[in-house]
């Protein structure tokens, strides 16, 4: 049963994250991507997260597919225009990826080339409705392909965004642009996130709550700082600062999340940031 079907079914599923390399050596990626196969529903592979150059998450999920994993291809706007975006989906359907997620991206100001010119040709909405176009066998200049691509797409949502009317409208928009189930930004107040999934019950659509693995203050610092979406509280990087053993409390903070999210929504999507080795805790947990 691949990663569709189990959403279709209803069956609670767990998706993770892998970076491809900073490089051309993937052995780490893969054994990474190896690691979680049996322990998770499908690989998400990050397309340049913080605006870092890293090997294209096209090339990544390629390789992770044939080593029998099931990837989630990212995709994003911050970095393509549509010509390299429809280019990039074609050659995405050609190597048998069937899941992408679309997303905006970070911007290169967010990123270690901080002088790379940000492109936003498209948002994640015109992705998805470039992709919709391109299944039905025609490009973005009303030319007709020669063979038409099929996927599974996903596309991100916030439910800590302080102004939620205008998240949960743009939610439904990429829903009638054609995705088909979502993933959210880290998690941290349930009660907000309880609030949101009520409110968005009534587009039967499958959510997964990110759950994010803090392994230090530093990084916890670092992405409220530097990147978009992520917020989280003083008393978890109080948490993480105090432990003894911060890899410990980093699976305590996570199973915890979990076990509270678990009645709200369809599945958990986990953003090890690198600590690919306590995905297995953190998931033998859950059940």
């Amino acid at each position: 049963m691949d990663f569709q079907e189990k959403l279709d079914k209803r069956k609670f599923v767990i998706t993770a994250e892998v970076a491809p390399p900073k490089g051309t050596n993937v052995q780490s990626a893969l054994s990474a991507a190896d690691s979680l196969k049996d322990k998770i529903d499908a690989v998400n592979v990050t397309d340049m997260a913080g605006g870092v150059m890293r090997l294209s998450s096209l090339c990544l999920s390629y390789l992770i597919r044939q080593r029998g994993g099931e990837p989630i291809f990212q995709i994003t706007a911050s970095h393509r225009n549509r010509l390299a975006l429809q280019s990039d989906i074609l050659s995405a359907s050609v190597l048998g990826i069937r899941n992408i997620l679309v997303l905006s991206g970070d911007p290169p100001s967010c990123g270690d080339q901080k002088e790379a010119k940000p492109v936003f040709d498209l948002d994640s909405i015109g992705i998805l409705e470039m992709i919709k176009r391109m299944e039905q066998g025609y490009d973005l200049a009303e030319k007709e392909l020669n063979g038409s691509p099929q996927f599974f797409c996903g596309a991100a949502v916030d439910p800590n965004a302080e102004n939620l009317d205008f998240q949960i409208s743009k939610m439904e928009k990429k829903i009638r642009a054609g995705a088909k189930f979502f993933q959210t930004q880290p998690i941290f107040d349930i009660s907000k996130f309880a609030e949101f999934m009520k409110r968005v019950k009534k587009f039967n659509i499958p959510v997964l709550g990110g759950i994010i693995f803090l392994k230090s203050p530093k990084t916890a610092d670092y992405l409220n700082k530097n990147i978009p979406g992520i917020s989280i509280p003083q008393e978890i990087m109080k948490r993480i600062e105090t432990a003894m053993d911060k890899e410990k409390e980093t699976v305590k903070i996570a199973s915890e999340l979990i076990k509270q999210i678990r009645p709200l929504c369809q599945g958990v999507h986990l953003m090890p940031l690198g600590k690919n080795n306590l995905v297995k805790e953190v998931v033998e947990g859950i059940d």
